[in-house]
């Protein structure tokens, strides 16, 4: 006999005024999300001059890049404890930490200390970006879009936004410490939720069932494989070659695992994957190529980009949510391929003295995102949303790595400034041509996975119950969370 998912206790009348518990989670995303995602760049370099001789600049700009692999760990871990964790204590402990980073990143003059630092921020990050999303998932609908506009707009600014703080700084550790007064809000914000939250009444929270654990506990696997290839080649001094080989078959192993699962479950974690290995990535290349001191706008000459591509990827999440329903196996693609169109665009703007020019590439590049996650979350639940998650940032660290040997490949001869500005685009240029085609391949293997039968996938037949709700099976018509407790058959 099927076993239903175990309930959470929520209160039996429903939150008093959930109206309020939903503005306040709102503003939450807004603050917390791009605070966790800012965490991902490595921009020590930018600030090499203000390093201190007595250090090891080399190894401290290594440590300084803990914080992605410590994010991309957390995340799943996080969701399998959200099993069993409120959702409110995660997210007031993840800001905690971030908040505690910040802190201890004034006192740090040592690689290690530097290192702990950073992973303290990632690990915090990485708690932080699954509790908003399990946090939203049940709410009014405009807050799940509201998460996914923002995700996908996080992912595009986050190398701008760390580099902001940057501008005419007087000491290196402002890189361990971007952001303390949007962090001690986002913090606020937690703690305004936990008390509402217990308060105003407990609404309801969805959690990964215990099959979905297994799972999620499996994306651990290649996020810790791709986390110890970058911090090698980071480390042993790797050939370009090898650095890319290495990216490509971790971008092949992250495809192959999103194959586990039902056709609604693969189009959600190809997606996934496909916008974690280009939308940072690319956005960050395009970012360095536009500084003033290569001859683009520099980062003011960017913000009207941002903000366009920004407010065009909430409304086009907000109106996929709330006008289209089942529609990801036609609305998933058509975002992939506005990506496509993206990238094809960077190769021809880029670069550019006009930063308005911009807004078309960073549109397509988040329109396209936000389109593709939206439609393809409103069909699965939420534990193959974490899921689908996880597989990103394993991606974005993955992109990383094929970006980096691109440059590398283009660096090697370098002899002056104009042809390292030259190389700087050319590899831009042909990360884009490689991006491009990255997703549409995605496409074409979503369309293909996602009519296989999930038998076909798992190596097993369905169970008799098909509309039991497990993990690998169909997804059921109503979601476990949505019954009731008189609903629940008796043992």
């Amino acid at each position: 006999m099927a076993v239903p998912p175990i309930q959470r206790s929520p209160d039996p009348a429903g939150p008093r005024y959930p109206w309020l518990l939903d503005v306040v989670l709102g503003l939450l995303v807004v603050a917390a999300l791009p605070l966790a995602i800012v965490a991902i760049p490595n921009t020590l370099s930018v600030v090499a001059r203000l390093l201190p001789g007595d250090i090891d600049q080399v190894g401290l700009m290594r440590t300084h890049g803990l914080a992605l692999p410590a994010l991309m760990l957390t995340v799943p871990l996080a969701s399998v404890a959200l099993r069993r964790v409120r959702v409110a204590h995660v997210l007031v402990a993840g800001l905690a930490l971030v908040a505690l980073s910040d802190a201890a990143g004034g006192y740090a003059a040592s690689e290690f200390l530097v290192g702990v630092v950073r992973v303290l921020r990632g690990v915090g990050a990485g708690m932080v970006v699954p509790a908003t999303l399990v946090a939203v998932w049940d709410r009014v609908p405009v807050l799940r879009a509201l998460w996914v506009g923002v995700f996908s707009l996080s992912l595009l600014v986050a190398q701008a936004l760390a580099l902001w703080p940057l501008d005419d700084v007087s000491s290196w550790k402002v890189t361990l410490q971007p952001y303390p007064m949007v962090t001690g809000v986002a913090l606020a914000l937690a703690a305004a939720y936990l008390v509402g939250w217990m308060v105003l009444g407990r609404p309801a929270e969805p959690a990964p069932d215990a099959g979905e654990r297994s799972r999620l506990l499996l994306a651990a696997v290649p996020a810790a494989g791709v986390a110890v290839v970058a911090i090698s080649t980071a480390t042993e001094g790797w050939r370009a070659i090898a650095v890319i080989v290495l990216a490509a078959l971790a971008v092949a192993g992250l495809l192959a695992l999103a194959s586990i699962g039902a056709g609604e479950s693969r189009t959600l974690a190809y997606s996934m994957v496909a916008v974690g290995v280009v939308v940072l990535p690319s956005a960050a290349q395009v970012t360095l190529v536009e500084m003033g001191g290569l001859g683009g706008p520099g980062l003011r000459g960017l913000w009207v980009p941002y903000a366009v591509a920004g407010v065009l990827a909430v409304g086009a999440s907000v109106v996929v949510r709330l006008f289209t329903q089942a529609a990801g196996r036609w609305l998933a693609p058509l975002g992939l391929l506005a990506m496509v169109v993206g990238l094809c665009s960077v190769r021809l703007v880029v670069p550019s003295a006009d930063g308005l020019v911009l807004a078309v590439p960073f549109t397509l590049l988040a329109v396209g995102a936000a389109v593709a996650l939206t439609s393809t979350l409103q069909e699965v639940g939420v534990g193959v949303a974490v899921f689908g998650l996880s597989l990103c940032f394993a991606g974005v660290l993955a992109g990383f790595l094929l970006g980096t040997g691109v440059q590398m490949v283009m660096l090697d001869g370098v002899t002056s400034a104009q042809q390292l500005v030259d190389s700087f685009v050319g590899a831009l240029h042909w990360w884009a041509l490689i991006g491009g085609f990255l997703v549409v391949a995605v496409i074409v293997l979503a369309a293909v996975m996602a009519r296989r039968p999930a038998e076909e996938a798992a190596g097993e037949p369905l169970p008799d119950d098909e509309g039991s709700p497990d993990s690998t099976g169909p997804v059921p018509a109503v979601p476990p969370q949505a019954h009731s407790p008189e609903d629940t058959p008796p043992p």
